[in-house]
């Protein structure tokens, strides 16, 4: 450690200063002073990148004091939680963060923009809506961000430990510089990026009234900021794979439009199915001349989300009646439900996001 460099120590009491050492020396930590050596009164070790000042004068009460480990059979103990003899909690829990998708909690839901949820502030001053109040037990989040005023984002490189990520542009403009992607580049409306588990990233400018998609699965996941690696690297990999993902930069001004699966739409593949190795599918969506209603139809697949980018839908579901929804508006729909489109308007568009990206629709 550096000379002149300021360091921390976690305070600790105790009554008996020999029974406290022994203590923390059977998991790990080792002795580096002790004072005054006539009559010792505090003990400072040192482990697992933690200092400890044992002292026998502190009057604050007992600690806790989580042992981060992937490894936890080298401490030789028997249970995660131990008490050492001033009362300090110490628990073992796994280093590597564990990825757990839970099981889907399938309902019919929707949520509308003119229904008066609250927008809350989130990471970096952005403001957050949920589509997907209940997340569906925990599978997915859908958040519609909002920055009203654009400028410099003050972003720090970071990555997401997830199983998948999209970001959509909604409205506005915003850079972006991703790891092993080239320099920063403008993600405009209609564009969409995947974001690969562990990819760096930074968010850097956006316009004024900038609105994005985003969808994370599973809805519990860490973001972790990166203070060492530098945006944009030195290195450019666009077929790099992370955790069986690559990269995807959907542009909307090289799209190509195709029939949809559903007879009277066509839709944008926008390639995140191949990037994400058939994890999800992401499509824009927007019906053809002089087509109106659907017949009813059910899929398969385990999520289907769907965002009204433009215009509006009625949407009638069986058990769940018909829904009205235009822009900015969102629905899931579980498999194997029953819905059909009754009517909607000529400019209309949609967002749609499934996982997996490969199922069957039942006409």
């Amino acid at each position: 450690m550096e000379k002149n460099k300021a360091q921390a120590q976690l305070l600790l009491p105790t009554k008996d200063l020999t029974e406290e050492m022994n203590f923390f020396q059977n998991l790990g930590f080792r002795l580096d002073q002790i004072f005054p050596a006539d009559d010792p009164q505090v003990a400072i070790m040192s482990g697992h990148g933690l200092e400890l000042r044992i002292d026998r004068n502190a009057q604050i009460p007992a600690s806790h004091i989580r042992i981060l480990t992937d490894e936890p059979e080298q401490f030789s103990i028997t249970q995660n939680i131990l008490i050492a003899p001033n009362g300090t909690k110490i628990e073992l829990h796994p280093k590597t963060y564990q990825l757990e998708r839970p099981k889907t909690q399938h309902k019919f839901e929707t949520r509308r923009l003119t229904g008066g949820e609250p927008w809350v502030v989130g990471r970096a001053g952005m403001m957050y809506r949920d589509l997907i109040p209940d997340r569906l037990g925990g599978s997915i989040i859908a958040s519609h961000i909002h920055i009203p005023t654009g400028g410099p984002v003050p972003d720090m490189v970071h990555y997401h430990t997830i199983g998948f990520q999209l970001i959509y542009c909604y409205r506005g403009w915003v850079k972006l510089v991703y790891e092993d992607q080239g320099p920063p580049f403008i993600l405009r409306a209609g564009d969409c990026v995947t974001q690969p588990p562990e990819i760096r990233h930074r968010v850097l400018e956006s316009s004024d009234n900038l609105q994005v998609i985003e969808i994370g699965v599973p809805a519990e996941h860490i973001t972790t900021i990166d203070h060492d690696l530098e945006l944009p690297t030195k290195t450019i990999n666009q077929n790099r794979v992370f955790s069986g993902q690559t990269f995807c930069h959907h542009q909307l001004q090289n799209a190509t439009w195709q029939p949809w699966r559903i007879a009277g739409f066509e839709a944008i593949a926008t390639g995140i199915n191949a990037a994400t190795n058939g994890l999800a599918d992401v499509k824009i969506i927007r019906p053809l001349e002089n087509f109106n209603p659907t017949k009813w139809a059910s899929h398969t697949t385990d999520i289907l989300f769907t965002f009204i980018l433009e215009g509006s839908l009625t949407l009638a579901v069986v058990d769940e009646g018909e829904h009205t929804l235009n822009l900015g508006d969102a629905f899931v729909m579980p498999p194997d439900r029953k819905s059909r489109l009754t009517h909607f308007s000529e400019d209309l568009e949609f967002l749609e996001i499934s996982l997996p990206g490969e199922f069957k629709t039942v006409i």
